[in-house]
């Protein structure tokens, strides 16, 4: 049986935790920062862990991932 491909893109903007949780940079802080709040561009800081529905997608992306 051939080994499983795993979705570049996925690896390259996801993490997997050690408890099997997706952990994902925030959304919305490439770009037009001056029209966001600063309590958003605050809230954004560092990463985040993706629900539930979409971490099952993205595990099924990346089937070697802990």
């Amino acid at each position: 049986m051939p080994k499983m491909k795993t979705k570049s893109s996925c690896k390259k903007r996801f993490k997997m935790t050690a408890t099997g949780k997706v952990k994902a940079g925030q959304a919305g802080k490439r770009h037009g920062m001056i029209k966001r709040t600063t309590k958003f561009i605050r809230d954004a800081r560092g990463t985040t862990l993706l629900s539930a529905p979409d971490a099952k997608i993205i595990k099924g992306m990346m089937p070697y991932a802990r």
